[in-house]
């Protein structure tokens, strides 16, 4: 839409008041953690979907699985499109057991066409120390199809990754140590490293256990010491000190995405006294043909003759004038009044941050 506007925006009235949320929406313990499982193995039961023999791994993988099973075979030889070569991955999560099961996925390595109707045949998960923790096996689930040919294929999501639900059997448990069993604290991590919401976590917690048990060690990290009569019971501090609610400091920040035109603003974003035009100019150029016909019996020939017509538009500016507030929330509402297009919404903004006015972080992506 073409625009032109003056703006005046005024200096601060009052702080804006965040929200309060619980401890345990912004931190994590220390020390409890999930940790990475990878695997390679061979999916079976493709209907000819599978890997071509130009998946050399394949074959030799198949070969070996199947001289393992007491069954010798050339891996040159294998001519099979009913199997296929996959990377298995899988989260082990905190505190997980010998016995319980996990979610794992599949992914084809070859050039399968899909995995659908496939089963994942036995395989063993490895972590980056190279032990196995867990062992997967089961039927494919693809959420997808993949059907046609000869150029003509439907498809729908993507036929070559699939989950197996609690497909993984844990075999090895990885031990979870979140407590300084020397000091008699833990630490909590901040997921949005800021001094000042640390010390407003360590003083949520002071306020709640009493006496100075939690102190910020910098912006990522605050230590508490656990309360004697918390000592057996330290499942139950951490509960606690999760609910505890707290209110975060969010940084003064303006994200724009300028391939899809997207702004997300910040509340806590100021913008100081501040005079804007912003205005769009319209240069329309239009070619019409007319033809030219000479007289009769005249030597002329008939031609055709471009007729071109340039037209300038420019609309009128507008005043427009924030009295209530001084936010760049205030400044946005007030544009969006005026019908500012998402790309002009961008130019503003950034020409704002150039001449000082935008006090915050200005991200483009």
């Amino acid at each position: 839409m073409l625009l032109g506007l003056i703006l005046t925006v005024f200096s601060v009235v009052s702080p804006v008041r965040g929200e309060t949320v619980r401890i345990k929406d912004i931190t994590q313990v220390e020390g409890v953690r999930s940790n990475q499982l990878v695997g390679y193995g061979l999916v079976v039961g493709l209907s000819g979907s599978g890997d071509s023999r130009n998946s050399l791994f394949t074959n030799q993988a198949l070969a070996n699985m199947l001289e393992k099973m007491g069954i010798s075979v050339d891996s040159q030889a294998v001519r099979s499109r009913n199997v296929a070569s996959v990377i298995i991955t899988a989260e082990l999560p905190p505190f997980v057991q010998e016995g319980e099961e996990i979610d794992v996925t599949v992914s084809s390595l070859g050039d399968a066409k899909t995995l659908q109707g496939g089963v994942l045949l036995l395989t063993p998960l490895k972590a980056v120390d190279g032990k196995v923790y867990a062992v997967a096996q089961g039927p494919l689930s693809i959420g997808g199809f993949n059907v046609g040919g000869g150029g003509n294929v439907v498809q729908q999501n993507h036929p070559t990754v699939g989950m197996i639900p609690g497909g993984g059997i844990v075999e090895r448990t990885v031990e979870t140590n979140f407590i300084d069993e020397i000091r008699g604290v833990f630490t909590l991590l901040l997921r949005e490293p800021d001094f000042v919401t640390a010390s407003r976590i360590a003083q949520a917690i002071n306020e709640e256990l009493g006496g100075g048990k939690a102190q910020a060690l910098d912006a990522n990290r605050v230590e508490v010491t656990i309360p004697e009569h918390y000592q057996n019971q330290v499942s139950r501090l951490i509960a606690l000190v999760g609910e505890i609610p707290v209110e975060p400091d969010v940084p003064a920040r303006v994200v724009i995405n300028e391939r899809t035109g997207t702004v997300v603003i910040g509340g806590n974003v100021r913008i100081l006294p501040v005079a804007l035009s912003h205005g769009n100019l319209t240069v329309t150029i239009t070619t019409e043909y007319q033809v030219s016909q000479p007289p009769p019996l005249s030597s002329g020939e008939t031609v055709v003759v471009p007729q071109q017509e340039v037209k300038v538009e420019e609309e009128p500016a507008r005043l427009f004038k924030v009295e209530s507030g001084n936010t760049i929330d205030d400044l946005v509402r007030a544009l969006n009044a005026l019908g500012v297009t998402p790309r002009d919404l961008v130019a503003i903004l950034q020409a704002i941050k150039k001449a000082g006015a935008l006090q915050g972080e200005l991200i483009i992506e």
